[in-house]
């Protein structure tokens, strides 16, 4: 069976090589006579595996030696908690809300503090990033949250908002690696894997030094303290070996590919070509204003919702797979991370020149 192109926003496409070298593995590492999914995490070969993995992600993005990479469970969402239980010493923090996800972050956080809206883009279905140059930073706030690129609706920072020197901290899941990031720029970083490196199961954070102390939230279960795993080096208890091991891998293939420069320029070219249709076509619409598009995720619609489903069907049958927006945009999104091929972006694109010309009413 041939492999289709899979637009998922995550659990998402994956390196072909990647899933060709893991599959070789997948019996036997490397002579040992088992699989990684059977290894003892306390072992020498998966000590290697792991601390491979941290290296090339440091090499990957730059990653200062002032910062700890620490590779967890439980998704994002589990750092909706986790981040205000070990950062809000004055229990108030900053948060920047620019969709779902933000928004989820920000609700969990009103339950250990003050948690204050600072900016949003609610007011148009978050199609926009809100002018962040000058925001109501609260003197006393422990934190500035952002989530970086904004998976259903389609939106990235272009620029990092200013803090006012507060710390600050980005969920970075949809654009994790698509382009070079200055960490320094950050106090924490953190990604769900499913999307841009790995399978689901693994999130990757990021976090700089003196924010992990002893002092968090009282009744911060052990598991939850930053502290617990920086100390033990993501080995506190059994991680999630199969996942740490395929991300390792993802880092190697985009060493090969060139880094990041390389890959920011190779997503600008394939988001481009879907833009460029985009803003031509008769039929089809971006739903995000041009200045905050993103590389990975792009939504459109027909502004017909039995075109949309019809669309949506037909793809499917022509082996573009994933393609239906999130239930609270509607239309169509396809996301583009790093492992969708070019040839994925011209298949859609010829796809949609082709329904538009069978189905575009004339006037």
């Amino acid at each position: 069976m041939s492999r289709i192109y899979n637009f998922s926003a995550g659990p998402a496409v994956l390196p072909e090589e990647v899933l060709k070298e893991a599959a070789d593995e997948m019996l036997d590492y490397r002579g040992c006579g088992m699989s990684v999914m059977e290894m003892s995490h306390r072992s020498k070969m998966f000590e290697e595996i792991i601390n491979t993995a941290e290296a090339d992600l440091r090499d990957l993005m730059g990653i200062p030696s002032g910062y700890k990479v620490l590779f967890l469970q439980g998704g994002a969402s589990q750092q909706f908690a986790m981040v205000p239980m070990n950062f809000m010493k004055n229990k108030v923090a900053d948060y920047i809300i620019t969709g779902q996800w933000a928004k989820k972050a920000f609700s969990e956080a009103k339950l250990y503090g003050v948690a204050n809206a600072v900016a949003s883009s609610a007011d148009k279905t978050f199609s926009y990033i809100p002018d962040c140059s000058d925001l109501p930073i609260s003197e006393n706030a422990d934190y500035v949250y952002i989530c970086e690129n904004n998976t259903i609706y389609g939106t990235k920072f272009k620029t990092l908002p200013n803090t006012k020197g507060k710390p600050l901290v980005a969920d970075i899941s949809s654009c994790f690696l698509s382009e070079p990031v200055e960490v320094e720029k950050y106090a924490m970083l953190y990604g769900g894997a499913q999307k841009n490196v790995g399978p689901a199961g693994v999130v990757i954070a990021i976090i700089r030094e003196d924010m992990i102390t002893e002092e968090v939230l009282p009744g911060t279960p052990t598991m939850l303290r930053y502290k617990t795993h920086a100390d033990a080096a993501s080995l506190y208890n059994t991680p999630p070996a199969y996942g740490i091991y395929m991300c390792g891998k993802v880092f190697q293939w985009l060493k090969r590919k060139g880094g990041l420069e390389a890959m920011k320029e190779y997503n600008e070219k394939k988001a481009k070509l879907l833009y460029d249709f985009l803003d031509q076509s008769q039929m089809f619409k971006g739903t995000v204003e041009k200045k905050d598009r993103s590389l990975m995720n792009v939504p459109f619609i027909t502004g017909d919702a039995d075109l949309d489903a019809l669309f949506i069907k037909e793809s499917k049958a022509a082996g573009l797979e994933n393609l239906k927006g999130h239930r609270s945009v509607g239309g169509m999104r396809a996301s583009i991370y790093n492992a969708m091929p070019m040839a994925g972006v011209e298949k859609l694109v010829t796809f949609m020149e082709d329904f538009e010309k069978k189905n575009c009413r004339k006037p």
